[in-house]
């Protein structure tokens, strides 16, 4: 199949619910991919942070396909080993009590959601409900998960969305003193809004959020979908603030590019959600939960952490040497590059892949979620096609 042809087909059989770049993707290895055609791209994106051991990782292809050959698939209602294997991994890497598998971020914070709710509704009754979540925020794309979102563009076409959720501005502590009274069960927030323009929070500003949650029996929800599985330097980002949620969302990188999401929660939750109250027809399939028990053994390690913080670092270094970029901000390997004005990240991004190079953006930005794995010589490579791009646009 041809790139041509690849994308006329995909015209007529798949819903244009994507804007595609112009690249037939075929196979892969480390941080490169190869194209249909053999045109060879470093991949700066990883999937939107989900091949966090790069493309077919040798031990994560030999995790997967041991376990297709034993077992695909069985129903929630009988016990599987593997799954309760990456259930106590999860707990004890975490510092959680008790975990729910299921197959995405939106679905992650649909459970984090509904636990938050229902521990609320035991203890204090009804009318206590609203979750305050923060402007500028993303939490996924079902409608639930919409309304949790704290920007007004994904509140259009869909609705009625999902009541009982309110939004505050970010790093303003006085805006969630006046909000946090009667009425609220929780507080959903990332430590790095990663879709909204990798936009860090503040350190204190997160600490403070925290004590506030405790002092008025408030649940902190904290989603790490983009940020948890070491993306930023540490196992969860909100380790870097000594910071411990009430309830911690994963998904993306947890295993690695098969589909899988995490919702864990501390002892004080995990009784909250019994039988017949939530469940998930592939949560913890055996095959994502094989790949996921694989990544998080690789990317919790010491030295695996070490090594993305200074990769994080030289990346940073890298792209603030170079023309037209006037900031970075990020932690890890999660960064976001912000460009002289009149560059569009847009057709930056396109011209990249172009060349070569597989970048994503986040609103004006350049957004880089590299393989945890990439090499620094790999790393090297892309910079150099993101420089002649930036310094082709002074000619």
């Amino acid at each position: 199949m041809t790139i041509s042809e690849a994308m006329e087909r995909e015209s007529h059989y798949l819903m244009p619910t994507y804007k595609r770049f112009p690249v037939v993707l075929e196979s892969g290895k480390g941080a490169t991919a190869a194209d249909v055609e053999g045109q060879t791209y470093i991949d700066f994106g990883a999937g939107i942070g989900v091949n966090a051991l790069g493309y077919c990782d040798e031990g994560w292809v030999r995790a997967v396909a041991e376990q297709a050959g034993k077992l695909q698939h069985i129903s929630n209602l009988y016990y599987s080993p593997i799954q309760i294997e990456l259930a106590e991994a999860l707990v004890n890497q975490t510092g959680m009590s008790r975990v729910f598998l299921c197959n995405s971020g939106a679905e992650a914070n649909e459970c984090a959601i509904k636990a938050a709710r229902k521990y609320s509704f035991d203890k204090y009754g009804e009318g206590r409900s609203t979750i305050l979540t923060l402007q500028n925020s993303f939490h996924g794309r079902t409608v639930t998960t919409l309304a949790a979102t704290g920007q007004d563009i994904f509140h259009q076409y869909f609705s009625p969305f999902t009541e009982g959720f309110d939004y505050i501005p970010a790093n303003d502590a006085g805006a969630l003193l006046e909000r946090i009274g009667s009425g609220v069960c929780a507080v959903l927030l990332e430590c790095i809004q990663g879709e909204g323009g990798v936009c860090p929070l503040d350190g204190d500003y997160l600490r403070f959020v925290a004590q506030t949650c405790k002092k008025h029996d408030v649940l902190l929800l904290i989603d790490e979908v983009q940020t948890g599985m070491s993306r930023t330097g540490t196992l969860l980002a909100c380790e870097q603030f000594g910071v411990k949620p009430d309830v911690v969302t994963l998904a993306k990188g947890l295993a690695g590019g098969l589909p899988i999401g995490a919702c864990l929660c501390t002892d004080a939750l995990k009784d909250t959600l019994s039988a017949g109250m939530h469940g998930s027809t592939f949560g913890g399939n055996p095959v994502s939960c094989a790949a996921a028990l694989y990544v998080l053994g690789r990317v919790s390690k010491p030295d695996f952490l070490k090594e993305v913080r200074e990769k994080g670092a030289y990346l940073k270094e890298k792209l603030l040497s170079l023309p037209h970029i006037k900031e970075v901000r990020g932690m890890g390997l999660m960064l976001g590059a912000v460009l002289d004005e009149g560059f569009a990240a847009g057709e930056i991004a396109a011209k990249c892949v172009e060349n070569g190079l597989l970048v994503l953006t986040a609103k004006t930005l350049l957004r880089f979620l590299p393989p945890l794995t990439i090499t620094k010589e790999e790393i090297d490579r892309g910079v150099a096609v993101l420089q002649t791009i930036l310094t082709r646009e002074d000619s």
